[in-house]
């Protein structure tokens, strides 16, 4: 159902991902990071909260 990607879509992405990026790719993915745990962390929160009025 959900489509997962193979090594070779990877390795694209990932080439595609260097040429648009290049020497900032290590500073976009660190923020990619902390942006994802940011989202994780407001998620735990009103799953909390929900949690709490139930």
């Amino acid at each position: 159902m959900g489509f997962m990607p193979g090594p070779m879509e990877l390795l694209i992405i990932g080439a595609i991902a260097l040429l648009l990026f290049g020497k900032r790719l290590p500073e976009v993915a660190r923020s990619v990071g902390s942006s994802v745990k940011e989202f994780q962390r407001g998620l735990r929160s009103v799953q909390n909260d929900i949690d709490g009025a139930v």
